[in-house]
């Protein structure tokens, strides 16, 4: 079986790709397995120094917008799954077009391909956020889409691509729609490993408006799990979602970093909220749990390892350039 990896040098694809390469999956053990990068900021090499050198990976450095590579590339491949985004909502909000093409474009582009090519599986990686925020209750597979984010709404719209082309051309295609994500090799952008990181460092951590946005967690381990399972079970057409154990605010979140990295209040800087935040994301997972998912990694003892993780590895994160926190909350009145 001869698999590719759109996106396997990032957080997630090269969790999955690891997991892969190292017979993780046993349905796919003996698989050979490609992976297509472009090597952005959060893509990294260093992500796959654990598999790198196997006889059955292959990487090739390109971006799934190029439609003559993708011609070259898809043919042979028994499996293509998608995890190539760009994903951080800050960036996105500061210059939406990368995304547009990326999530957009780019999954057009590989639709394609997998159609021209006649793969037999697709799979297009997504999240909860296309959905916008609920207030109460959970989002079904079937609830409406309804981003506020640059990036949310370019996922969106490269989900409904996806789906448009099974619903066109009968490509057997899924899409997996999961929650926050946590665990090692997370690029220090994202809210756990910028913490962790920054507190190590003895620096302040910044806190978005009042803090009580609440995000649902599950351990990227348990994520791929999801998606493997999707894979090899998963309806052409239909949407899974992947979820955790976990449901906090953002301040219930803080509370435990600093308390696992033996740090106070202190270390947090109230900052202002960023622009059309979404207050609350909640999946309802019954239709993956009913095929036999469940998470395996409870969040503390997943928060600890995590930690662990990078406190081990600081020749991994201290390297990369990591963004300067907002600007700190000014009280009233004060000077600009």
């Amino acid at each position: 079986m001869r698999i590719l990896v759109t996106g396997g040098a990032g957080f997630i694809g090269s969790h999955y790709v690891r997991t892969l390469v190292t017979d993780g999956y046993a349905e796919f053990a003996g698989a050979r397995v490609t992976v297509l990068d472009k090597l952005t900021y959060s893509g990294n090499m260093a992500n796959l120094d654990p598999v790198i050198d196997s006889p059955r990976l292959t990487f090739v450095r390109g971006d799934i917008c190029d439609p003559q590579l993708l011609a070259s590339l898809v043919p042979g491949h028994d499996v293509v799954l998608n995890f190539a985004a760009e994903t951080h909502v800050d960036r996105s909000i500061t210059g939406a077009a990368p995304f547009v093409a990326t999530n957009v474009a780019g999954v057009q582009a590989l639709m394609q391909a997998c159609l021209d090519a006649s793969v037999p599986r697709v799979v297009q990686v997504s999240t909860d956020e296309v959905y916008g925020s609920i207030p109460a209750g959970s989002w079904s597979e079937s609830s409406p889409l309804d981003p506020n984010s640059p990036y949310s709404a370019a996922k969106a719209g490269g989900d409904m691509i996806a789906q448009a082309y099974h619903r066109t051309h009968g490509l057997n295609v899924v899409t997996t729609r999961c929650c926050n994500n946590y665990g090692p090799y997370q690029y220090p952008e994202k809210v756990i490993p910028l913490f962790v990181t920054r507190l190590a460092e003895g620096h302040q951590v910044p806190l978005y408006g009042d803090g009580l946005n609440v995000r649902g967690w599950v351990h990227v381990d348990d994520h791929c799990r999801g998606v493997q399972l999707v894979l090899e079970e998963g309806q052409p057409g239909a949407v899974y979602h992947i979820n955790g154990d976990t449901e906090l605010t953002n301040r219930e979140l803080t509370a435990a970093i600093l308390d696992a990295c033996g740090a106070t209040w202190e270390m947090v800087v109230p900052v202002t909220d960023r622009p059309g935040h979404d207050r609350r994301y909640c999946l309802d997972d019954s239709l993956l749990r009913s095929m036999g998912y469940a998470p395996r990694i409870a969040f503390p003892g997943g928060l600890r390892a995590t930690i662990d993780w990078y406190a081990a590895n600081r020749g991994w994160w201290e390297p990369l350039q990591r963004p300067a926190p907002p600007p700190p909350l000014r009280p009233a009145g004060a000077p600009r």
